[in-house]
């Protein structure tokens, strides 16, 4: 007895060593179902059951390959408001940003960027403007309140400001940073954009929206606008501060009336009723203040703001400088430009189309006490910001924006044989050391295909590796625009590579 009791025990741990294998062998969520399994077969009393009791289901719970639901289709559209960037999407995109980094470069400014990330404070200004309500913001799992940036200047405050004095101004920035705002989808108007920023720092006088303004026009000539299809309407902070303080408007107040003055190209004045109530505006303060604003010229205004008015001198002062540099054709003053951020203070500019297509194309000016405002020191500054979905859609409307279909490569290299792939990727090491983009067909295929895939990437030569011209040193180059034939000496192929 003692012996087969034994000997039972023996197999009773055999069995569970083997299970308990078996199981662990299993995955964490197979082992879960094994657990739920043995509990349904517990005894009503209590007591316990064998440990290789198994859901004999199990497998086919835990591979999937049993299970007759199937999982929801994935929704391939981006996010409302965002783009995706194909190829051709991102030649033009690189396209457009080398034009701007061209620009900037003949300018003599240097590139910086920050984070898209930035804490909300950076951006919840008063003064009722869109941009807090627009914001992409949430709080992190720091319990920080943070926001995707909606513009690149509060960010380039915060830089500046991190320096405390050590930058030596004046300072001449550029960056091309990508914005969120949730915001009213319109044409040219998404809820992420990229935008050209440039900003000087540290000079007082108008000279550098002069030098804003020659860089802005510069952009345009270069990419094939004339100031027949562009126009720059010009105006300044401080004439409109002249103009509420003819009116009786206190000069704390300056700020939130320029950004509900901006509005009024959007909505009727009866919409902005609420905002204006606030402020303790009447309806016919701002009336009066609109029809001063749509003067045309100067002269017009000198009657109502006297000869002495700063901003007449600043504005005919910047017209002048404009005059030097051979852009008066683009520029109009314009007093109704305001711009709708309330940390301007100075010369506002605005760019528009002017078949009136489109809405404006890009937008700047002087705002020389934000620094203050975040618990800075006031610094002189200005800028401007340019976005690229209004060009592209103003380059599309004038039919000057370039192809970008071709890939812009150059060559295309087949081997004829497979025992020949080592002397095609030689071959396309050599033409990549002498400056070429060459792709190189990576599978066995047909002369046929190979020939149209040269002709979808519009490269303008594909080079053949045969084995009559590899024996004697040679490749076969089509020249894909005129379909004629040519054969090159290997060891000459940077000769030719330089030739084209």
């Amino acid at each position: 007895k003692l012996v087969l009791r034994s000997f039972f025990m023996i197999g009773s741990v055999l069995t569970t060593l083997q299970t308990r294998f078996i199981v662990s062998s299993l995955s964490l969520n197979a082992r879960r179902l094994i657990h739920r399994s043995a509990l349904t077969q517990l005894p009503a009393k209590g007591g316990r059951v064998s440990n290789a009791v198994v859901d004999k289901d199990v497998l086919s719970k835990t591979s999937g390959k049993g299970s007759e639901e199937k999982r929801p289709m994935l929704n391939t559209n981006p996010p409302k408001g965002t783009r995706d960037f194909y190829p051709e999407d991102m030649r033009l995109r690189t396209w457009l940003f080398d034009q701007w980094r061209q620009i900037a470069n003949k300018y003599a400014f240097s590139e910086y960027d920050a984070p898209v990330l930035e804490s909300e404070a950076l951006y919840t200004r008063k003064a009722g403007e869109e941009v807090t309500q627009q914001l992409y913001n949430f709080v992190d799992k720091g319990e920080r309140a943070v926001s995707l940036r909606p513009e690149m200047t509060p960010s380039l405050a915060r830089m500046v400001m991190a320096k405390k004095g050590g930058l030596t101004l004046p300072l001449k920035w550029f960056s091309i940073p990508q914005c969120w705002r949730y915001e009213r989808m319109t044409r040219g108007r998404r809820r992420e954009h990229f935008q050209w920023n440039m900003d000087i720092w540290g000079v007082s006088g108008v000279e550098a929206e002069a030098e804003l303004l020659g860089a802005m026009v510069s952009f345009f000539e270069q990419i094939g606008l004339t100031s027949s299809d562009v126009g720059i309407k010009v105006s300044s902070r401080l004439l409109i501060g002249e103009l509420l303080s003819k009116l009786g408007i206190p000069e704390e107040k300056f700020a939130a009336t320029c950004v509900l003055v901006d509005k009024l190209e959007k909505v009727p004045i009866d919409a902005i009723q609420g905002e204006l109530e606030e402020l303790g505006l009447d309806k016919s303060v701002i009336e009066t203040l609109t029809d001063l604003m749509a003067k045309k010229s100067l002269d017009s205004l000198r009657p109502v703001l006297g000869e002495e008015s700063e901003a007449i001198k600043q504005l005919e002062e910047l017209f002048t400088l404009c005059d030097g540099y051979d852009i008066t054709d683009w520029i109009m003053f314009d007093a109704s430009v305001v711009r709708g951020l309330a940390y301007y203070t100075g010369v506002v500019f605005e760019a528009f189309d002017r078949e009136g297509e489109l809405r404006a194309i890009a937008g700047g000016g002087r705002y020389d006490k934000l620094l203050e405002t975040f618990g800075g020191d006031q610094t002189p500054a200005c800028g401007f910001g340019f976005g690229d979905a209004v060009i592209v859609e103003l380059l599309k409307e004038r039919s000057i924006l370039p192809s970008f279909e071709s890939s812009g490569f150059d060559t295309v290299v087949f081997a004829l044989k497979p025992e020949l792939y080592n002397n095609a990727i030689k071959i396309a090491t050599r033409l990549r050391a002498a400056g070429q983009s060459v792709d190189v067909v990576l599978e066995k295929k047909k002369p046929k295909w190979v020939f149209k895939h040269a002709d979808r990437l519009g490269v303008r030569h594909c080079i053949v590796v045969a084995p009559d011209e590899v024996e004697n040193g040679e490749v076969a180059i089509k020249d894909m625009s005129t379909g004629e034939q040519t054969l090159v000496e290997i060891n000459k192929l940077e000769d030719w590579a330089a030739l084209q």
